[in-house]
């Protein structure tokens, strides 16, 4: 999976939900890359967002990847209903599916790009038999549920881990994994997270937070240039 470094990826958990068509138009018109649609359930996590319908609303109003984050148990019954919605890339709780593989499958046959979300305490060991099957990781550097927390520190160093692991299966395979980062992230930190080894950051009161569309794309901008700078350096 290639794609042009680095990737902003704005939540729509954080966003005006009274507007959200021209919430999303308006980060696009900003820089950003992916679309991050955080689906919860209130069972896999305490939280209940939106479905495959407010997907399907929202396809039209935008051309780029949306990238739905399934927090939600079981998992399988879902995917072909966001596939039909329009979703580009799915990606899925290790602890949310009883068959992986199974699910991962599920994903590719319709489509999509597909990829596994890793909790802060869950262990990286889920990845050495399905890295043929998978796109991109999430690791999330907070526990799920809600927006606006703080990053946990310690996600760093499992950044650092999951790279050295994709990068030699990329020397073996010749095939590119994207390492997606969501929690916590904002122009302040966006650089360690970035030199720690992730192309693609989920950002959601960071930007939606400005509540202003002239200042999503500065803080877009901002982000942008911070993690390109500490990936060059």
């Amino acid at each position: 999976m290639t794609a042009a470094f680095p990737i902003i990826a704005p939540s729509i958990l954080s966003a005006n939900f009274a507007c959200l068509g021209r919430e999303v138009e308006d980060v696009v018109q900003g820089g950003a890359d992916w679309i991050h649609f955080d689906v919860m359930d209130n069972h896999y996590v305490p939280n209940l967002t939106v479905g495959p319908l407010v997907c399907e609303a929202l396809r039209p109003v935008t051309n780029v990847p949306i990238d739905v984050h399934l927090m939600v148990e079981p998992v399988d019954s879902l995917v072909p209903m966001f596939a039909k919605a329009g979703a580009d890339i799915i990606t899925f709780h290790c602890e949310a599916s009883r068959h992986i593989d199974r699910t991962l499958s599920l994903i590719l046959d319709l489509g999509m790009k597909a990829g596994l979300v890793f909790n802060p305490a869950t262990p990286l060991d889920y990845l050495d038999y399905v890295l043929d099957k998978i796109d991109l990781i999430l690791l999330m550097s907070v526990n799920p549920g809600f927006g606006g927390q703080s990053f946990i520190g310690s996600t760093l160093e499992k950044i650092a881990k999951a790279r050295a692991k994709l990068d030699a299966y990329e020397a073996q395979s010749g095939r590119r994994i994207l390492i997606e980062v969501d929690g916590g992230i904002k122009p302040s930190n966006i650089a360690e997270v970035a030199r720690a080894g992730a192309d693609a950051f989920v950002a959601g009161s960071a930007v939606f937070g400005k509540k202003d569309a002239e200042l999503y794309g500065q803080v877009i901008r901002e982000m942008k240039t911070k993690a390109a700078e500490a990936r060059c350096g």
